[in-house]
């Protein structure tokens, strides 16, 4: 029993101790299933294709057989060690709110999310490619188009996207919890989960996503949406100092995420999950059109 409880009790303090990485697991999987809803039955059948081969990507660790499983599979793999540390700058693009937006900035060498997705998107959907290759690129496009509508992952205040504000999400208080943390995990979950809760039949063709202009335009697009929503909600609904772009928030200052803050942004996140759903499938169905 000692053991049991000390196990336990390293796990807690190895997940609190752990960066936070993008959308929880439950939105990413949102994402790729609404996805889904929304391809053609070309795309999916290319997709499928893609998956199979998966197994040449040889990491027994993280399963790569689903669209869902590929919405997760960088983050998986990015806590692995080494083997996959090139992609930790891809998940993210640090641009600060109280800028004017710019997509070049923090992007050194095409490494941030908004570089790669047009990136991984010609890999995944280059059919001389290998399949190792392919199924990769799959996981991080589904992945990183994910990234990129949570507004932390895009919008900040020089503070590692919300991870260095401390915060409360109402009663549940914990020495490391952090603004970030609470997007990607508590207000993301509650958000997709309150009904009408968000689902592939209750989003389907909910939100357009029309295909104009190159992907790397469109993308950019997409990102500015995302920094808006961090400009106007995320860190302005905090108060204080979090609020201004005069006044630093103060390092060791506790904010508190309230109901009046879950009430204020749930219909953002909400729609982020939605659009972001719409817009892969949007890619996908483009670049597997015969």
């Amino acid at each position: 029993m000692r053991f049991m409880l000390s196990f336990v009790m390293m796990m807690a303090a190895m997940m609190l101790s752990g960066p936070a990485m993008a959308w929880g697991g439950y939105a990413h999987r949102l994402t790729a299933s609404l996805a889904l809803a929304e391809m053609t039955p070309q795309a999916r059948a290319e997709v499928r294709k893609i998956l199979a081969g998966a197994a040449a990507v040889e990491v027994p660790e993280c399963a790569l057989t689903t669209l869902e499983d590929a919405s997760v599979w960088p983050d998986c793999v990015r806590a692995l060690g080494p083997r996959f540390a090139f992609s930790a700058p891809w998940h993210y693009q640090n641009i600060n709110i109280c800028r004017a937006f710019d997509i070049n900035t923090k992007c050194e060498n095409g490494n941030c999310v908004t570089a790669q997705i047009p990136v991984q998107l010609d890999i995944l959907s280059d059919a001389r490619r290998g399949p190792k290759a392919r199924a990769e690129a799959l996981a991080f496009f589904v992945h990183f188009m994910g990234d990129m509508h949570q507004p932390l992952h895009v919008g900040e205040k020089d503070d590692l996207g919300g991870n260095r504000v401390m915060a409360d999400y109402g009663a549940k208080a914990m020495p490391r919890m952090n603004l970030h943390r609470i997007w990607d995990s508590d207000l993301a979950e509650r958000a997709l989960t309150t009904p009408p809760a968000v689902s592939p039949v209750s989003a389907v063709r909910k939100v357009a996503a029309p295909l104009t202009g190159d992907v790397a335009t469109m993308v950019s697009g997409w990102a500015q949406e995302s920094f808006e929503i961090s400009r106007t909600l995320a860190y302005p609904l905090l108060g204080g100092d979090a609020a201004s772009c005069t006044t630093e928030a103060a390092r060791g200052t506790r904010y508190k995420v309230d109901e009046a803050y879950v009430a204020q942004t749930s219909a953002a996140v909400r729609g982020q999950v939605e659009r972001a759903g719409t817009r892969i499938a949007a890619l996908l169905n483009a670049a597997f059109a015969r």
